[in-house]
């Protein structure tokens, strides 16, 4: 996370990485604190002297030389306050980034399956509102270290210089609202771990909703969505109330408990004004000593509340620190050259389950183009992603000789190109969704996906905005922008499943040339239900009741019925159009 190589799942490396900030926020909040002093002081002073004015033993000229001095000492304070202020939420801020930056690192590296499994809405929940609640805590424990620690060392230094036996005795009742404030320790990390969690199922609701809108509309389910998200939508302001209660109700307590000592102040304070307590007082010093204790049991009632928002963020932290880990530093992709892939006695299938098909053998060299295809359901799909090792295979997959499930993310990052079957397009241009940063032409493989006269046509041209906040494409477009991201970023292996499902046959013809060309370095492995290409290429794999059959389109159509049935039928159907 730094030059330092601090260990990211640790509080307080955070601290350690912006020492420098720090240095400046213990300068000036130990001034600011120190000087808060002065104010009971100068009040003090001037309560004495307007008696005194009162009584005709001093002029209103010296009133005046006091407000001037304590109006003078407390711009000074209050500038060192914002001083401070500012710094530590410099703090805040680049904590809140650097937690981030480790966050995201961690997710966009991590199993698919597992973050699955946890939910959109968690996840959202984590990368967004646990490292603000983690950043909020450590800003708050900066600002109060100071502004209540320090700050409370200092009243109550002058509390037991005025007076140690009252000091004592008033300051008595302090620790009870930090007793108060541990004891509420379990029930607000329950009640916020609650609310966390209910967070994350009103954000994958939202997201239901929000992505699926369209099809509980043309089924006439949106009442039934509607209620099931107020359902979701109550018990998260339920959740909301019982982890804020104890945050918003609990202060006012710890101020009571807190201000008891005034009244002995009063009672006691008093008797040393009279000449008959501990010790004698003038007005001066009894304001001083009131004012002053007024202070320090406010600032004493804010460090319970701080017990608390540490305890809020506690649980936050709970939930992100298996995901604060170190990021290994990413290595230069090379696509590299492969002649030859060899797949044997391949099984595939889902944790847990039967496999979806096993016994699959091929050998396919670069250049060549072989189709998977079967029934829905098969496992061509799965069989795409076998070639990311996201989940465990049986058999054996090798590029020249070497076994993908033995290489490294990155090897097979540099191996493996990849196109599923839903394109997933990023919120930018056109420009940045097909060349994701790298420099060059994008038109070349535009005109590759015959996505380029469209292009040409908009407004922005390659600068045009999709996803969130740019233009919606229609389904066609964007499995063509995604295909030409492919193409622009080719590896010796292409996996590409059912790229053209949203296209017609004329613009698919065009494209499958692009590609015979474009891929002629590549082994490309087409999965798709639409056979009318298929003739074209070197080798079928037909998939069906767990068994894989491999030959070439012809050989098939002579020993496999329900591949030439289907290949009839998708031909009958085009010759009528």
């Amino acid at each position: 996370m730094s030059k330092r190589q601090l260990p990211p799942d640790r509080v307080s490396s955070y601290f350690r990485a912006e020492s420098g900030v720090l240095a400046v926020i213990t300068v000036t909040g130990l001034l600011y604190n120190i000087g808060l002093v002065a104010g009971p002081w100068f009040e003090g002073q001037m309560t004495e002297t307007l008696a005194r004015i009162l009584l005709g033993e001093n002029s209103f000229s010296v009133m005046v030389s006091l407000a001037a001095g304590y109006i003078a000492v407390i711009a000074a304070v209050q500038g060192l306050r914002f001083l401070k202020r500012f710094y530590v939420r410099r703090f805040a801020n680049k904590v809140n980034r650097r937690m981030k930056r480790v966050l995201y690192g961690a997710l966009v590296r991590s199993d698919r399956g597992d973050l699955e499994r946890q939910g959109a809405g968690t996840v959202l929940t984590k990368a967004i509102s646990d490292v603000d609640d983690c950043a909020e805590g450590m800003r708050k424990f900066t600002t109060e270290v100071f502004d209540t620690g320090v700050a409370l060392a200092a009243y109550a230094g002058m509390l037991l210089w005025y007076d140690w036996r009252l000091a004592l005795l008033s300051m008595a009742f302090l620790p009870g609202s930090y007793a108060l404030a541990e004891r509420m320790k379990r029930p607000v990390q329950r009640t916020g771990a609650a609310f966390k969690e209910q967070a994350g199922v009103l954000n994958a609701a939202t997201m239901d909703r929000a992505v699926n809108a369209l099809t509980y509309r043309v089924f006439g389910r949106e009442e039934e969505r509607r209620a099931a998200y107020e359902e979701h939508l109550t018990a998260y302001e339920h959740a909301a109330v019982k982890a804020n209660l104890w945050t918003a109700s609990l202060p006012p307590l710890y101020r009571v408990l807190s201000m008891i000592g005034a009244a002995l102040i009063l009672y006691f304070g008093g008797k040393n004004v009279l000449g008959t307590g501990w010790t004698v007082w003038s007005i001066a010093k009894f304001t001083t000593f009131l004012a002053c204790f007024t202070k320090l049991a406010t600032k004493s009632s804010k460090a319970a509340k701080l017990f608390n928002a540490v305890h809020k963020a506690q649980v936050s932290w709970k939930r992100i620190q298996p995901l604060m880990r170190e990021i290994p530093a990413v290595p230069a992709v090379s696509a590299g050259r492969v002649e030859r892939l060899e797949i044997r006695d391949l099984t595939c299938g889902y944790p847990g389950d039967a496999p979806l098909f096993s016994g699959l053998d091929l050998t396919a060299c670069r250049g060549q183009i072989i189709g998977v295809t079967g029934p829905v359901a098969c496992g061509k799909s799965t069989l795409g992603k076998a070639f990311l090792c996201e989940q465990p295979y049986g058999g054996s997959i090798r590029l020249d000789g070497r076994e993908l499930a033995e290489l490294s993310p990155w090897e097979l990052t540099g191996l493996v190109g990849y196109l599923g079957h839903d394109p997933e397009l990023f919120s930018g241009t056109i420009l940045e969704n097909v060349l994701l940063g790298d420099t060059g032409d994008p038109m070349d493989y535009l005109r590759a996906v015959c996505l380029d006269g469209e292009v040409a046509a908009m407004t922005e041209g390659l600068e045009t905005r999709v996803g969130t906040g740019g233009v919606r494409l229609s389904g066609g477009q964007a499995q063509r922008l995604a295909l030409a991201r492919t193409l622009a970023h080719q590896r010796p292996l292409l996996i590409l499943d059912d790229p053209f499902s949203a296209l017609d046959r004329a613009t698919e013809t065009e494209i499958f040339a692009h590609l015979r060309r474009l891929a002629a370095d590549s082994v490309v492995i087409l999965i798709s239900h639409r056979l009318y290409l298929f003739p074209e290429l070197d080798r079928v794999i037909w998939l069906e009741n767990g068994e894989a059959k491999v030959g070439t389109h012809e050989e098939l159509v002579g020993n496999t019925p329900d591949y030439a049935a289907q290949f009839d039928a998708q031909r009958e159907e085009n010759s009528h159009e």
